[in-house]
């Protein structure tokens, strides 16, 4: 049996915006149940967060669809 991969939505919010992003998911063979995400995945999360908080639009919607927080 090989690791199976598949795509998931994910959410990242840091500041006043939260960035849905899709990444892949890894299912390795030894652990078939447990989704797993890849190192470069990783620090390519962590980019986004610290995009976020310092609120760079163009990035951010290079990497998902943007929400931004409207306080009332």
């Amino acid at each position: 049996m090989e690791e199976r991969r598949e795509t998931r939505k994910r959410w990242i919010q840091r500041g006043q915006y939260a960035v849905e992003v899709e990444v892949e998911v890894v299912y390795p063979e030894d652990a078939p149940s447990e989704a797993c995400l890849e190192p470069a995945t990783v620090r390519w999360l962590d980019e986004v967060a610290r995009r976020a908080e310092a609120g760079d639009l163009d990035y951010l919607r290079s990497a998902g669809r943007v929400f931004q927080a409207v306080v009332g």
